[in-house]
């Protein structure tokens, strides 16, 4: 059965490599809750602490102060061996000198389970993460991959409560990357394992996540459902570390906001007093762009065919430089560099940064 983990005052601190008088800290008064079964991504950029605060939890690294609890167990001194707890590698891990039957029965061996009940949960996990007609292939045979499913096979047969991935696919390719992540939520879903996962993709976390964890410096900046952080930024950083982002000067007026003397209401409204100078998070794709008319006119600074969506930057009379993205290019064709054009902002999309 899946087990919550929660996460209390957690702390790392680390002396510094170039001043050991000089205290880094790495994870700084995190408190999560991780409900049983649920996927949560631990997202943020290189050194923001997301992977330190993983390694804690697999209990590779001991925190400097706080808790950590699978369930009703605090686990600060259980080994890691102990911890019910199984991770997946950046590097995959796998052991090249055996088969990938081998490589996942590898943990069973240890536990001296008979080998009827050794081979009845290998074959289960080989047939789901399919790997059946592989399993008597030496890891060198394998694609990148099939190489990171027996990493995930040889983590999910020992049947742990919390499953934890450590930037599992970075080391493929975009198009693969984009197969494994829909491979591995599936499975996770399936099997009903609670599950942490480091990435600092932020398509990666969108789509695979129930809930994330935006970190920053050690701290965590929010934490929400993949649309919530992504249409709701609790803070400027979340805002432009997740996706792209116009940000748009502002002033709060009977409860709206006014943008370059225009008046917008709010679908969320804001609890700044009457009369703030805001700032508001405005997404690329929440702009409508016509030849004809709108409420602000621009200027295209720049137009990049896309495919299934044109990019352009525009410099908007009065404002400053926006971001927008324009869906099925193909069916109306591109504005020029230069070309004047009209754009008008989704209300329902405008978003004031608290």
């Amino acid at each position: 059965m899946a087990e919550a983990v929660v996460i209390r005052g957690l702390n790392k601190q680390f002396s510094s490599p170039d001043s050991p008088d000089r205290t880094v800290h790495a994870v700084r008064d995190v408190n999560l809750t991780v409900e049983p079964g649920q996927l949560v991504t631990l997202l943020g950029p290189s050194g923001c602490g997301k992977t330190t605060l993983l390694r804690m939890i697999a209990g590779f690294e001991e925190p400097t102060s706080g808790d950590i609890m699978f369930g009703d167990r605090r686990m600060n001194d259980v080994a890691p061996n102990r911890r019910d707890a199984a991770m997946v590698f950046q590097s995959y891990a796998i052991f090249p000198h055996l088969s990938v039957y081998e490589n996942v029965v590898f943990g069973l061996r240890l536990k001296s389970l008979p080998a009827a009940d050794l081979k009845a949960k290998a074959d289960r996990i080989l047939e789901i993460t399919g790997l059946t007609a592989m399993q008597n292939r030496s890891p060198n045979q394998l694609s990148g991959g099939q190489q990171q499913r027996v990493a995930l096979a040889r983590a999910i047969v020992m049947e742990p409560k919390v499953l934890l991935f450590d930037e599992p696919l970075s080391n493929l390719d975009a198009k693969l990357r984009e197969t494994m992540r829909v491979e591995i939520r599936e499975l996770q879903q399936r099997l009903g394992i609670t599950a942490l996962y480091v990435t600092h993709d932020q398509i990666e976390a969108m789509s695979i996540s129930d809930r994330i964890v935006v970190m920053n410096g050690g701290v965590v900046e929010q934490v929400g459902a993949p649309w919530e952080v992504y249409a709701r930024p609790a803070t400027r950083f979340v805002a432009d570390f997740i996706g792209k982002a116009n940000f748009v000067p502002g002033k709060v007026v009977d409860g709206g906001v006014e943008i370059a003397g225009q008046k917008f209401s709010l679908a969320h409204p804001t609890d700044q007093p009457n009369g703030s100078d805001v700032e508001l998070v405005l997404r690329p794709e929440a702009v409508a762009l016509s030849a004809d008319s709108g409420v602000f006119a621009a200027t295209v600074k720049r137009a990049m065919f896309l495919g299934n969506v044109a990019e352009y930057l525009l410099e908007v009379d009065g404002i400053g430089e926006w971001l927008v993205d324009v869906s099925n290019p193909g069916e109306v064709g591109l504005h020029e560099r230069g070309s004047r054009i009209f754009v008008s902002p989704s209300q329902a999309s405008l978003h004031v940064l608290p």
